[in-house]
């Protein structure tokens, strides 16, 4: 008999001749600095739990008398009878935490961007995004049915170029840390360009709220912007908050506009409640205990100074994301095995992901590490990298 789509493992042997197979390691143990993969310890440096909160006590005891109170479940959507008083009061402190008058929560970060941007945007309009853009952002433009520009990587040159020619209603999207290299987005530029244009602003601030600004506020709160001027503000839950979700915040407008015309948000069953009652302990945290924040800075600092002295080109970050390009997939690869070896976890990130010949290695630290930690990676590097 014939298999249909015989195509298929033609592809994957392609894509495993080219270094660019995808596998999946085995983790047993909980989220730390120290994880059991594939039956050994390694220290973790390729995680997004930033602020170490992915296993803490307190979080987890919250999540446990969610589940005492709620169960495990949330049984439907969020319009039909699956919309808490859990979530309901995380919704109401994450508004207040981004200094927004509503927000919404999504069950992923995927699913949040993928319906504003479909929710908001038609045929007759235009998206502009960032070239490095997250794929849900990218994937969302397209979905939406508008007219797609993409611009020059944090090029405000370039946007606004495309803007002379965008049409109908207009969207900039942006990440606001990039998740592949580290970066900031030009946050006060990109303001003052779509208020010069009439258009809306939109940021994707998965990787930076939590992280940075005085209080955890994100790119918004490190550019010193007031919330008027990132009139859609998406922010994921499963990073620096250690649990799982994501969420929009901004005007009442907005969130009562995505209710009732986000299909990713009406149309899949609500996060657990357990999960709302994890985040409310998580972000309590988060706004209290800035020494996260310090601690992630001084051994960024502390990583980038050493492997400055090794010789090490990084990319341009202030952020816990680190990044060492490689260039070839193979050897990427290579280099990432050869740290495991030596019990150091990072992951080896290829193309699609990021572009052709730019294959790298994605380091990131988490307030959980140690300095020694960190020269234990650097001492791992100098050996690897020789």
């Amino acid at each position: 008999m014939r298999l249909p789509f015989p195509c298929l493992a033609d592809d994957l042997a392609k894509l495993a001749g080219q270094s660019l197979y995808r596998t999946r390691r085995i983790i047993e143990s909980p989220q730390g600095v120290m994880l059991h993969i594939d039956g050994k310890q390694a220290i973790n440096f390729c995680s997004n739990d930033y602020l170490g909160l992915a296993n803490h006590s307190g979080i987890v005891e919250a999540f446990k008398r969610g589940v005492d109170r709620y169960g495990v479940g949330s049984g439907s959507a969020h319009l039909v009878c699956g919309h808490s008083a859990a979530h309901h009061a995380l919704e109401e402190e994450l508004a207040e935490f981004t200094g927004r008058a509503r927000a919404l929560v999504f069950s992923t970060g995927y699913m949040a961007n993928l319906g504003v941007i479909s929710a908001l945007l038609g045929r007759s309009d235009t998206v502009l995004e960032d070239r490095l853009n997250h794929a849900s952002l990218l994937d969302g433009g397209l979905l939406s049915g508008a007219r797609f520009l993409r611009y020059a990587h944090a090029d405000v040159g370039d946007l606004e170029r495309h803007l002379a020619k965008a049409s109908g209603n207009k969207l900039i999207v942006t990440d606001g840390v990039f998740s592949m290299d580290g970066d900031l987005a030009p946050l006060a530029a990109l303001s003052a360009l779509a208020a010069k244009h009439s258009a809306w602003l939109m940021v994707d601030d998965a990787h930076g709220l939590g992280v940075i600004g005085a209080q955890g506020g994100g790119v918004v709160q490190q550019f010193g912007l007031p919330s008027s001027e990132v009139q859609i503000l998406m922010g994921t839950l499963g990073k620096a908050f250690g649990t799982f979700g994501a969420f929009v915040a901004g005007s009442a407008t907005l969130i009562e506009t995505l209710i009732q015309k986000a299909r990713t948000y009406i149309y899949t069953t609500a996060l657990p409640p357990a999960v709302a009652e994890a985040t409310r302990a998580s972000l309590r945290i988060v706004r209290t205990e800035s020494w996260r924040r310090d601690k992630l800075s001084a051994l960024t600092r502390h990583f980038r100074a050493g492997a400055e002295q090794l010789g090490l080109q990084l990319m341009p970050s202030s952020s816990a994301i680190q990044v060492l390009v490689i260039g070839e997939s193979e050897k990427a690869l290579a280099l990432s095995q050869a740290l495991l070896d030596k019990r150091i976890w990072v992951s080896a990130i290829r193309p699609p992901t990021v572009p052709k010949h730019t294959a790298r290695l994605r380091i990131t630290f988490s307030a959980q590490h140690e300095p020694s930690h960190v020269d234990q990676l650097l001492d791992a590097l100098a050996e690897v990298v020789r």
